[in-house]
């Protein structure tokens, strides 16, 4: 009897969990190849059409065109295996190439479950015809066959574990610029198939010097110089990798006149006592501006399902070592003036660049101020401190055109960006909070009116 092999739907990548049927490429009854398309589905990212990985008679479809399935749901059974090759040995000879076309035992796609210990047996592929289309005769009804019967197919090995599944886009690729994949050695776990074997044929393949004949060897990746990812380096990674994975971030800028910000900052100074720094003026202004939005000094706890909003401002700001990036912390920032705030900026600063910094001071963050214009870059999309909800970016204060008072003039003018936690607040109170501080900087006198 026919075996009948369930396909599932795959797992197509980049965190996909579902998928939706457009189309049907089969109906039940149709013959199909191996590899050939059967369904094409639409996902987040893009529509895919989907290869099946067994060869043989569709008897079942699961699923409507416009139904979303999730990964590892049915999506059609087939009907192969080694009874069928009796059953058209005896058939007339003009039906004897198809039926050795159709005889051959079921190969899963590689990487679908298949073991890759052993290498893959060349066979011909022959065009299957409608004889083939037509149902499986029973067993008993064939008649006792004239010639030695082929021998039994090995069962194909399937790993006690979990096995990684390729992509139906790799195949897509191998399959649109003829790239026979039973030809290749795959560089990945377990001998898989890699987008990168197959760019690596195709280049050969095209290589005036390649040797067509000869299959294509996988890619060998230049050997550069290697930089352990640990200690400060690993720790950044590791946090930035989760704000992205975490955090769904969008970010906000804008243009500010920072002339008078400048000018009152130089009246301050020119009085006596502690010299106060831009970085303070915009550390006072940022905890005004989170007084009056408390949504972006919040956090998420994603086991309660919950947005914490955070009574203190513990203050981050970005500070650049010889060891690299590290945040350290202004606690209690709300209840500072300019002059104690420049005085923090300062102590925390040297203990980092002396390396001297205790762990209490780089954690416990609510907000993070990062001014990259010291490096004389004027704006950039800044990455949230995970796991706070915002951090504002400070572009270089630098002379250009603008006009002022209906005039055109010449102001000193700042680019700042806000990358906020799109779960913790929409685009109103992010666009709120980041016209505040721009309103503050064009007009210290506005934060005095607010205090």
């Amino acid at each position: 009897m026919p075996q009948v092999m369930e396909f599932k739907l795959p797992d197509l990548g980049e965190g996909l969990t579902e998928a939706e049927i457009v189309r049907w490429l089969v109906a039940v009854g149709d013959v199909v190849a191996i590899d050939q398309p059967v369904v094409e589905v639409e996902t987040a990212k893009a529509m895919v059409e989907v290869p099946c990985p067994y060869g043989g008679v569709v008897t079942a479809r699961f699923g409507e065109e416009g139904q979303e399935l999730p990964v590892g749901a049915p999506l059609i059974t087939v009907a192969v295996g080694a009874q069928s090759v009796p059953e058209a040995a005896e058939a007339p000879a003009a039906g004897a190439a198809e039926a050795e076309g159709a005889a051959a035992a079921p190969r899963p796609l590689i990487g679908y479950g298949s073991d890759h210990s052993r290498p893959a047996r060349r066979r011909r592929v022959r065009p299957v015809t409608a004889a083939v289309s037509a149902p499986v005769a029973p067993a008993a009804a064939a008649p006792a066959p004239v010639a030695a019967p082929a021998p039994a197919p090995v069962p194909v090995a399937v790993p006690a574990g979990p096995v990684p599944v390729i992509s139906p886009l790799v195949r897509k690729l191998a399959r649109d610029n003829g790239v026979d994949l039973r030809a290749l050695h795959g560089s990945g776990p377990e001998g898989l198939i890699l987008r990168a074997d197959v760019e690596a044929a195709l280049a050969a393949l095209r290589a005036p010097e390649a040797a067509p004949a000869v299959p294509a060897a996988p890619a060998v990746a230049v050997q550069g110089e290697r930089i352990p990812l640990k200690g400060l380096r690993g720790a950044v990674a590791e946090k930035l990798s989760r704000s992205r994975r975490e955090i769904p971030d969008a970010t906000c800028w804008v243009d500010a006149d920072a002339t008078e910000l400048m000018a009152a900052r130089a009246a301050m100074n020119a009085v006596g006592g502690p010299k106060i720094s831009v970085l303070a003026l915009l550390a006072r202004i940022c905890t005004a501006a989170l007084a009056r939005y408390p949504e972006l000094n919040s956090t998420v706890d994603l086991a309660a399902k919950e947005i914490v909003r955070l009574p203190s401002v513990h203050l981050g700001f970005a500070a650049q070592t010889e060891r690299g990036l590290v945040v350290p912390v202004v606690r209690d920032a709300q209840g500072m003036n300019p002059e104690s705030l420049s005085a923090e900026f300062a102590r925390l600063t040297e203990l980092a660049r002396s390396g001297k910094l205790a762990p209490s001071d780089l954690t416990g963050g609510t907000f993070t101020l990062n001014n990259y214009g010291v490096f004389g870059v004027d704006g950039s999309t800044p990455i949230v401190n995970h796991p706070e909800a915002a951090m504002l970016g400070v572009g270089r204060i630098i002379d250009k055109p603008w006009v002022h008072e209906g005039q055109l003039a010449v102001r000193k003018v700042v680019q700042l960006s806000l990358t906020f936690d799109h779960r913790v607040c929409d685009g109103g109170t992010a666009g709120g909070f980041l016209r505040y501080v721009a309103d503050c900087v064009e007009s210290p006198a506005v934060l005095l009116r607010t205090l």
